[in-house]
């Protein structure tokens, strides 16, 4: 998802005979450079986290159903009873079979580690790609800016979330044994210790990172040329993040597919090929998904992937643009009204 810290600006003014003299009828306009996309720089720290944080907890739990599909198609050794054609399919068989609350197990962790996880990355994404912008092209928007700052907030956004991440997925996969978020936590603990929270962390960061270069330089893009002012345009807002997150999300399939594996630890899968213990390791990963699939194993539910993303990064997007300009808003007319 993204946001606009001032970078870009707004278009100079014509020339004229000058703003009328501030009245009560007419208060001053708020200083340069603090419009809905310049947000006053005495509290945007904390407006980029709150509207960080909604997004976040938004984005992951309305599309959670689906999230939840996303990690069974890519079972690489999946249960005959859990085999799916497609996103539909699987969620009306997993109601059906499993019952009507099973697609959500795990979203109470997910909602957990997302506001903390989403505050920091908006806010160190917001932050560095305005000082970022303002070395490599002053005045302008860099999309190298962009992509650096995204891919340098995903480390903050994974360090948070990678252990809700490892939970919710044992807790999505089909016959799992795990009867509630704290004896997932507890039984993992306990039996594979404190690492196993961090073991597909390189791996996430791996993916994450392309995945949020590509993701905010077509955000950013798109917002150029559909909505060059930066105005609040709740359509531009959405149409941006779907595409970017479906272009990001398609590229970056064969990374998640490995990293789901080093998440759940698919027992299934691991025996076929005589593997004791644990899988770690990225490269391990890789070697292991093209043993039992091929190169189509690494593109194993792309079509779940992007279903969920495009849908995700909207809402995250929309959410966002809309609290950190509702906020923005309140402040600028709290000031001129004093």
């Amino acid at each position: 998802m993204e946001l606009s810290c001032g970078v870009g600006g707004s278009a100079a003014a014509p020339p004229g005979p000058g703003p009328p003299h501030p009245t009560a009828a007419n208060p001053p306009p708020p200083p340069e450079g603090e419009e809905y996309e310049s947000l006053p720089s005495g509290a945007s720290l904390g407006t980029h986290m709150m509207a960080g944080a909604v997004a976040g907890i938004m984005e992951h739990s309305v599309m959670y159903p689906v999230d939840s599909v996303k990690t069974r198609m890519q079972s690489l050794q999946p249960d005959p009873k859990a085999q799916y054609r497609s996103v539909y399919e699987a969620l009306k068989k997993i109601v059906l079979t499993e019952g009507f609350w099973r697609p959500l197990r795990g979203i109470n962790v997910t909602m957990l580690g997302a506001g903390p996880a989403h505050a920091m990355y908006f806010a160190c994404y917001e932050q560095m790609k305005k000082s970022l912008s303002e070395t490599l092209q002053q005045g302008g928007n860099s999309h190298l800016a962009n992509g650096i700052a995204g891919s340098v907030a995903t480390l903050l956004h994974d360090a948070v979330m990678n252990p809700a991440e490892v939970v919710k997925q044992r807790m999505q996969m089909f016959n799992s044994p795990h009867k509630s978020v704290l004896a997932c936590i507890r039984t993992v603990q306990r039996t594979e210790g404190f690492g196993a929270f961090y073991r597909s962390y390189t791996t996430q960061l791996t993916m994450n990172i392309p995945f949020q270069a590509i993701h905010f330089i077509t955000y950013e893009f798109l917002q150029e040329h559909i909505n060059p002012q930066r105005e609040y345009n709740p359509r531009s807002h959405v149409l941006s993040g779907a595409v970017a997150g479906a272009v990001a999300a398609a590229a970056t399939t064969p990374l998640d597919v490995c990293k789901t594996l080093l998440n759940t630890q698919e027992n299934m899968a691991l025996s076929s090929l005589n593997i004791s213990g644990h899988l770690s390791g990225m490269v391990n990963a890789f070697r292991t998904v093209y043993q039992l699939g091929g190169v189509r194993g690494y593109f194993r539910g792309v079509q779940a992937r992007v279903i969920y993303q495009m849908p995700s990064t909207a809402i995250a997007w929309s959410v966002y643009e809309f609290f950190k300009y509702f906020l923005t808003k309140h402040k600028l007319e709290k000031r001129t009204s004093l």
